[in-house]
């Protein structure tokens, strides 16, 4: 039996121990490398030979969508599995749009994660029940979409940072971006969403369960 590469990303250790933890019982003559942000992802993939990644969503320096996007053309046959603290209705569409093979919430990772791998290992596509519902009712639905949907991937980070109240230097520290690149996403977010102020966009994530 061939002896499978896994390597989990996520910046928090506490995280990335528990998801290796889970996936031991199962695979446990695999090797595990680890990566706490999107910049080690890509020079660990450019350095190494995976048989899975399973990346977090929200990293430092490149997020987990903006790695995907880089990476996946590379390495074509690489499945990516998607982990996110957010509804997998915000993020999910965008992320196996994008390329990954299946997306998980991480609240439920505990139960399902062992079976997400697995699956997307023979080639396919893992999302849960609950969200494939949800697609197959949108598919059918004449409703515009709601203003968040949108926002690119980035106004969507930009958007729910603004809104758990960092400032525009923070959220381009974080980022990695200039002060004035930042102030131009929160532009394009403020046109596009038809809104003028923070408050507005604060009041909105919250009530649209975005942070």
């Amino acid at each position: 039996m061939k002896l499978l590469k896994f390597l989990l990303a996520d910046d928090h250790s506490i995280v990335r121990r528990g998801l290796k933890d889970i996936l031991q019982e199962e695979f446990s003559e695999a090797f595990f490398e680890e990566a706490s942000d999107g910049q080690e992802v890509i020079r660990k993939m450019k350095n190494g030979t995976f048989d899975i990644v399973i990346s977090d969503l929200s990293m430092p320096i490149k997020n987990g969508l903006e790695v995907l996007k880089i990476l996946k053309p590379l390495y074509p046959k690489v499945p990516f599995l998607m982990l996110s603290m957010h509804p997998e209705e915000l993020y999910a569409i965008r992320a196996l749009k994008a390329g990954a093979s299946g997306y998980l919430i991480k609240e439920s990772a505990p139960g399902e994660l062992v079976k997400a791998v697995r699956h997307v290992l023979l080639g396919r596509k893992y999302i849960s029940a609950a969200l494939t519902e949800k697609i197959a009712i949108s598919i059918g639905d004449e409703n515009p979409a709601q203003p968040h949907e949108v926002l690119s991937d980035r106004e969507m980070d930009v958007l729910k940072m603004i809104s758990s109240g960092k400032t525009v230097s923070e959220i381009a520290s974080h980022l990695n971006l200039s002060v004035n690149t930042i102030s131009t996403y929160r532009a394009r977010i403020m046109e596009k969403m038809k809104m003028k102020t923070n408050a507005e966009l604060t009041y909105y994530a919250i009530s649209n369960k975005l942070v």
